[in-house]
């Protein structure tokens, strides 16, 4: 979670000269030669560098490495950006950039398509992930970085680009003209009816437009006839607190507390709390929540879950609760550094203790997640008097393990969906009546919306499988069928049919959703009882 501070590095160092030589005194004056010291230290290391290592090295990595050496011997969260990721940063927050609206990755030195964005330029022009771009502009791309594609793909708003792509299964390259163009990063990635009264919306991060894209969706799915709700926070990993704040209160009635921070730096310490009066303050609401949900995912669902207005189904969160504030320094790098906490409003902590090397805190994902971590110390109460328990990580109400789309496969499972191999198998296959350049290609399978995996395709699956090298574990094959079969659809409708059309299918296998909406009587009573109790404005201890 990140608040944007922007200080130059001239500013900064007046500040600190100022406090140094007229607020801090003597004790500044030996603070300050002490880290004088210091400083001279870092320079000898780093001329010796410079000057005497057995090849020439750039003094911009040396200076970005040690800069980032020393945040992490902080906490797990601190860290340093170098010009580009910063840029990149910023440009997830602001939520829109202007070019083809892909995802890029290099494989094996090919520009590959990892992602599209529905309604992109690219996605419009008929390409498909898995792609290769092979030439930009007449210039064959193999062995370029995938900073010299984008760098290459990205321009001004309504000009073109002539790229080549490869696809498999398609013997030439085919040209394409695509025009650049605004590209919205969503964040509401799945908004429908599940069926005449349920609605669904899953959010996939906290950007800048999040709020805006959640009142769209809430708004569409009101004139559908929604009068319950199921919002997917899973593998959210968190953004903004404005947003997250802005969201919360779609859901809480004005003057409920969201969330507060405290911390050493000026106006850390803060009360944030509902300001707008909403209409969705009665809607019955189930939160789904999982191990990759973090930051202001936990914001959200734990001020929903302290005011009573939510019930939380899933696995129990990540546990990221740390202030950042984002500094811009030189050279357009960015410096994210913790500087407080959040706290739920019933003063649960959501930060998760880490330990001194990262590994066991950065590994939590990996391992079996507990139904219940509860110490007494912890305990804290809803608005009702519902017990509920800090200490890390938002505890949902109802414990359903599903680490993988909801599912919990086997070994053999997890690492089908780890190496990508339902997206490769999904390249084969293309949508009835695509008429986009290059979308019937040689030996493509053709499907219609409302397909299902049939025994065939199973069997041409298995085949796959073995052509990719992967050798099939038949007992863990046998237990996971539900989970592969529900993976090949997912993936095969995400690619051709839209992302609703992907989760409305999935959501009906999915084994964490289907325990949450039998939950839905239980979730009515306590959005009824917190209606009857009205705004308390939070229970902060």
């Amino acid at each position: 979670m990140r608040r944007y501070r922007w200080l130059s590095v001239g500013v900064l160092t007046v500040l600190v000269s100022a406090l140094v030589g007229g607020l801090l005194g003597r004790q500044a004056l030996a603070d300050e030669d002490q880290v004088t010291k210091e400083y001279r230290v870092f320079t000898a290391a780093l001329a010796a560098v410079e000057n005497d290592y057995a090849e020439p090295v750039d003094s911009t990595r040396l200076v970005y490495g040690a800069i980032d050496g020393m945040l992490k011997t902080l906490d797990p969260h601190s860290n340093f950006m170098d010009p580009r990721t910063y840029a990149q940063m910023r440009e997830r927050q602001e939520g829109h950039y202007y070019g083809l609206g892909i995802s890029i990755v290099v494989v094996n030195g090919d520009i590959t398509v990892m992602s599209l964005f529905e309604g992109s330029p690219a996605y419009k022009k008929g390409l498909r992930r898995g792609d290769v771009i092979a030439r930009i502009e007449g210039q064959d791309a193999h062995g370029w970085t995938s900073d010299q594609a984008v760098r290459a793909l990205r321009g001004e708003k309504g000009t073109k680009v002539h790229i080549s792509i490869r696809r498999p299964g398609t013997p030439a390259l085919i040209d394409l003209d695509v025009e650049r163009d605004d590209v919205n990063i969503t964040t509401v990635r799945g908004a429908f009816m599940i069926d005449p009264q349920t609605g669904y919306i899953r959010l996939t991060e906290f950007s800048e437009t999040s709020n805006r894209e959640l009142g769209d969706a809430l708004a569409k799915l009101t004139k559908q006839g929604m009068k319950r709700l199921v919002f997917d926070l899973r593998d959210n990993p968190g953004g903004s607190l404005d947003q997250a704040i802005k969201i919360a209160n779609r859901f809480l009635p004005r003057g409920d507390m969201v969330v507060f921070t405290r911390g050493r730096v000026p106006n850390a310490d803060e009360d944030y709390r509902a300001t707008e009066t909403s209409e969705y303050t009665d809607l019955p609401l189930i939160v789904l929540v999982d191990r990759n949900s973090a930051s202001a995912s936990e914001i959200v669902s734990g001020a929903l879950q302290d005011h009573d207005r939510a019930l939380i189904v899933g696995e129990r969160t990540f546990g990221k609760a740390l202030v950042q504030s984002v500094y811009r320094i030189s050279g357009g790098a960015g410096l994210a550094l913790t500087t407080g906490r959040y706290y739920t409003p019933s003063g649960r902590m959501i930060q998760r203790p880490w330990d001194g090397s990262f590994d066991e805190y950065f590994t939590y994902t990996l391992k079996d997640n507990q139904a219940t971590r509860r110490n007494p110390a912890d305990l804290k109460y809803t608005d009702s008097g519902r017990k509920v328990y800090g200490g890390g990580g938002i505890e949902p109400d109802r414990y359903v393990l599903g680490p993988v789309e909801g599912f919990d496969p086997t070994r053999f499972g997890r690492l089908l969906y780890a190496r990508q191999v339902f997206e490769k198998y999904a390249e084969r296959y293309s949508a009835e009546g695509d008429t986009r350049l290059g979308a019937q290609g040689k030996n493509r399978k053709i499907v219609a919306p409302g397909f299902v995996v049939t025994d065939a395709m199973m069997a041409d699956f298995r085949a796959f499988l073995q052509e990719e090298g992967v050798k099939i574990d038949e007992e863990s094959f046998a237990k996971d069928l539900p989970f592969i079969r529900a993976m090949i659809r997912f993936q095969i409708d995400q690619a051709l049919f839209g992302v609703d059309e992907a989760r409305k299918h999935l959501l009906a296998q999915d084994p964490q959703a289907q325990v949450a909406l039998g939950l839905f009587g239980e979730a009515e009573r306590l959005s009824q009882a917190a209606l009857a109790r009205g705004s308390r404005g939070g229970t902060r201890q």
